[in-house]
């Protein structure tokens, strides 16, 4: 009777430690599919944030190890998800949608055109822009007459971005509105002055022989009827697309096949630059934050053609413009009279 008894109580704590030990099999499979799980997760959080890390490293136009020291400095307490370093020109809508979130995120082949502009030269910087907004370009005015109402009935005025500051230079708008890292989505930037004729320029044109020879730093040529010319290496040569140097052996500086520098070449005049992406970095940080009228700049900006100065500038000649020669910040055209001494000669004066 005893040996039945002990037999039943063997059983049942058998049954027992069995029912228990499934419970800790249970246990135990669900902890190690819990484990995966959680594994999995971490996995695709870490491979999705080096895809993100990869993708900004491709796009970034600057050096991320500089951006990466500033981030680990002043920003270090800030998740590197939501760091946004860089902004742009682009006007936002006030109410915004999933689709045109995704339409502002696009920048290819996207170019920013900076003016000057006083009212007095309305219509010529009204012909000039009605010449860039087709092309995708990002229109700024920097208004240094203070005036911007009077551009309101302008039909793309609603379009452009208005900046204004009384007196003031395109340099110094430029030092302080075209920092680097606001315009870094724009593959070109065309810093111009308002006194520019544009009938025979057009900027698809310009930008495809800009592109194909790889000029960092450019502008269009001037047309010989131009008001104001100082340098022979900025006149149109009228059987080329473009030219990367001059030669002219007179006056004090000769320009030879030897020459290395500006104004034979390597050089743009202020009137009319055209920046790539990486040569505006080099040129913004080169403009003095005093700078005024510009004196000399033109001299310089060579040292941000990102190499070669003789290759990686240019002269485009096929697409020119005319240089009116108006005084900064909104002088009066210069009247030209011609004068002619009998049977010797006829000269123009301003």
């Amino acid at each position: 009777m005893k040996s039945i008894k002990t037999w039943r109580l063997l059983k049942r704590n058998s049954f027992s430690d069995g029912v228990k030990f499934g419970v800790k099999m249970k246990q135990l499979q669900f902890m190690a599919i819990m484990c995966t799980v959680m594994l999995f997760v971490v996995y695709r959080t870490t491979y999705y944030q080096y895809k993100q890390t990869e993708m900004e490293a491709k796009f970034s136009p600057f050096d991320i190890s500089k951006g990466s020291r500033f981030f680990s400095g002043r920003l270090k307490s800030l998740p590197r998800g939501i760091v946004q370093a860089r902004s742009d020109l682009e006007l936002r809508p006030l109410w915004s949608t999933s689709s045109s979130r995704k339409k502002f995120g696009v920048y290819s082949n996207r170019n920013l055109l900076a003016i000057p502009a006083g009212i007095k030269q309305k219509d010529n910087v009204d012909a000039i822009v009605r010449k860039f907004l087709p092309e995708n370009f990002t229109v700024i005015l920097f208004h240094y007459d203070g005036d911007v109402n009077a551009w309101r009935g302008l039909d793309w005025s609603n379009k452009a971005i208005h900046i204004a500051a009384q007196n003031q230079t395109k340099w110094w708008f430029a030092k302080r509105f075209l920092h680097p890292d606001v315009v870094s989505n724009y593959d070109y930037i065309f810093l111009w002055d308002e006194d520019l004729g544009v009938e025979n320029f057009d900027p698809r044109r310009y930008l495809e022989i800009v592109k194909s020879e790889g000029f960092e730093i450019s502008q269009p040529a001037l047309d010989p009827n131009s008001t104001e010319i100082h340098h022979k290496f900025t006149i149109r040569a009228r059987t080329k697309k473009f030219h990367r140097r001059v030669y002219d052996l007179r006056g004090s500086v000769k320009c030879t096949n030897t020459s290395e520098g500006p104004p034979c070449t390597g050089f743009v005049e202020g009137m009319a630059p055209v920046f790539s992406r990486s040569a505006w970095y080099c040129a913004w940080h080169l403009i003095q934050n005093d700078l005024v009228h510009g004196w000399g700049m033109d001299m310089k900006l060579g040292y941000c053609a990102q190499g070669d100065r003789t290759k990686n500038v240019g002269i485009i000649d096929s697409e020119y413009v005319v240089h009116q020669g108006i005084q900064t910040l909104g002088g009066q055209r210069p009247t030209r009279k011609v004068i002619c001494i009998p049977f010797l000669l006829c000269f123009n004066v301003y």
